[in-house]
């Protein structure tokens, strides 16, 4: 009970954060925006921390905010394995998943040459903006903070490039399936693969319609599986990287990422009610929404003009990237695996 009291003003906070963000989202405009519960959780926390930060993030709250951002941020990124199956992963073969294994892989790499090589920016800003244009959008960037541990505002700065890129991305992928003229099958692998939230693919499909809304929100899924081997190779490559300065005992694989993988494998098999499946992700993406609301409490307009504008720079590079060299990979690796891909002309 000391332990509930003591957190219970900080989660107060963000749970009405939360609540607040997920009836923003059923708004019809902020829908078709692709601006989901998660998205918006950082964004009014991020206004509310502004407007009263001192008041809202103060010695009787942040015992509540930190077990936000790092508890409830561990169970939600575990929970989401509860969205894909192996099933899934079989129906669309295994063109789709080579596309989405490199596309992550190429993205990371070219966010890592062109962010830390070229534009000399830190480390955490770098992995931060290239997991979330790699990967899941917001649901990535938040499970890679918890593994390199950055800074609030940093996390917030490259759940907005997401933002601002995905948004950008749902009105450029149909006029490129109008120009381009490809069949809806492939455009689906191509857009699962390259944008990048769920609720962005989504919106897309929809937009298109027929077989290209299926593929994509299917080839996004498997893309969003392949969250736990990153974190669980980017746990090794940040130990390596802090052994240079300690000799601190090295922690365990991320627990949260392997029950990320368990879950999705072995959910459908356990013969749990669907309904109850519904709730359980409901509560995920909940959980989620009140971490990205304790995330965005902590951030301040002062820390987002240092991160703030890197992050953005180097999110239009792998915005461009995910769409040119995303779009060449499709076309090379699908046709490498029978799939029919014309292009005019």
């Amino acid at each position: 009970m000391h332990t509930l009291r003591r957190l219970a003003p900080g989660l107060a906070i963000v749970i009405t954060v939360a609540v607040a963000a997920f009836l923003l989202a059923k708004l019809p405009a902020l829908a078709a925006a692709g601006l989901s519960a998660l998205t918006l959780a950082i964004i009014l926390g991020a206004a509310l921390g502004n407007l009263a930060h001192h008041r809202l993030t103060g010695p009787l709250t942040l015992p509540g905010l930190h077990f936000a951002q790092k508890t409830l941020l561990r169970i939600g990124v575990a929970l989401y394995g509860l969205n894909l199956s192996l099933a899934q992963i079989l129906h669309v073969g295994p063109a789709a998943v080579v596309v989405d294994l490199f596309i992550v892989t190429s993205t990371v790499l070219v966010g890592w040459w062109v962010g830390h090589r070229w534009l000399r920016m830190d480390r955490d800003t770098v992995l931060l903006a290239s997991s979330g244009s790699a990967i899941c959008g917001a649901a990535a960037v938040i499970a890679t903070e918890t593994v390199i541990g950055a800074a609030p505002d940093k996390t917030s700065a490259a759940v907005g490039q997401v933002v601002l890129f995905g948004s950008l991305a749902m009105l450029v992928y149909p006029l490129l399936f109008g120009a381009l003229g490809v069949d809806r099958e492939p455009f689906g692998i191509y857009v699962g693969s390259t944008v990048h939230e769920v609720a962005q693919v989504v919106a897309i499909g929809k937009t298109i319609g027929g077989v290209t809304a299926e593929n994509a929100v299917i080839v996004k899924m498997i893309r969003v599986m392949l969250l736990a081997p990153f974190l669980i190779v980017l746990g090794r490559f940040v130990r390596r990287s802090d052994d240079a300065a300690s000799t601190a005992a090295r922690p365990g694989l991320p627990a949260f990422a392997i029950w990320f993988i368990v879950i999705a494998l072995v959910h459908p098999y356990l013969g749990i009610p669907e309904p109850v499946i519904k709730v359980l992700r409901a509560v995920d993406i909940y959980l989620l929404a009140a971490a990205m609301a304790a995330l965005g409490l902590d951030t301040t307009i002062q820390k987002l003009k240092v991160a703030g504008r890197e992050a953005v720079l180097l999110g239009a590079i792998l915005f461009v990237y995910l769409i040119i060299g995303g779009g060449i990979a499709n076309l090379l690796i699908q046709r490498a695996f029978g799939v029919a891909v014309s292009l005019p002309g």
